[in-house]
């Protein structure tokens, strides 16, 4: 079976969307992050190059399905849906789900929200689980984090549900913002391919096993959530 479905025989695909620091973030017009760095790895395991391709989210699994990327890296859950349609690496990171609020809002707590005006990045997991547990929410779909920021900081939503790592990212260069205590649920990342490339998919299971048993990833997230922590300091000194 082939490994990939590129264009060039030395180059592998892969797509995400790159609003989502630390996993995949723009710096300087380049996509870098934890994500760009472990499928630098499995490019390097194929011996081929690698090419990041950059779209709505919400798109990801087409894009596979069509044969215009190989494979995924977006911080993408795994679930049973998603499994219908494609096949996900092993779990590789582990996050948390929290929810972001005005500084100044009446939110206390977690268990406030199933009310409010809830702000989710379409098609992701918090999509899922905020439409399927708080039936009474006005849930608003949006492609990027930062316009649900921004809706947040405008008064024309409540929240935020968002994974931990990019929220942290996202209130330290948006004071107006915060993060509520607590944890709303734990969801788990994969990497995906097309239904049926086995051979691909167990490169990335070698290259993911590896980084995992050797603390590599561990790395890439601490160095990369430092780096995203030190130019929010830089541009509020700016």
């Amino acid at each position: 079976m082939l490994v990939g479905c590129t264009k060039s025989k030395n180059e592998i695909v892969m797509v995400t969307e790159a609003g989502f620091a630390p996993y995949e973030y723009y710096e300087n017009g380049k996509i870098i992050g934890v994500d760009i760095e472990i499928s630098e790895k499995i490019a390097e395991k194929l011996g081929k190059k690698l090419v990041v391709k950059d779209i709505a989210f919400d798109s990801i699994i087409n894009e596979l399905n069509s044969g215009k990327a190989d494979f995924a890296a977006a911080g993408m859950s795994i679930s049973e849906e998603r499994k219908e349609k494609v096949d996900f690496s092993l779990e590789y990171i582990t996050s948390n789900q929290v929810v972001v609020v005005r500084s100044d809002s009446d939110i206390k707590s977690i268990d406030e929200i199933k009310d409010k005006s809830i702000s989710v990045q379409l098609g992701t997991v918090a999509d899922s689980y905020v439409t399927e547990n708080y039936k009474d929410a006005k849930i608003n779909r949006l492609k990027k984090f930062l316009v649900a920021a921004e809706d947040v900081k405008n008064n024309k939503s409540d929240c935020i549900v968002m994974d931990a790592l990019p929220a942290r990212e996202l209130v330290k260069s948006n004071s107006e913002l915060k993060i509520l205590d607590g944890i709303l649920f734990q969801d788990k990342y994969g990497m995906a391919v097309k239904k049926g490339n086995t051979e691909l998919l167990n490169t990335i299971n070698e290259v993911l096993e590896e980084m995992i048993s050797n603390g590599t990833i561990d790395e890439y997230i601490i160095k990369s959530v430092s780096y995203t922590h030190l130019r929010a300091h830089e541009t509020e000194l700016h």
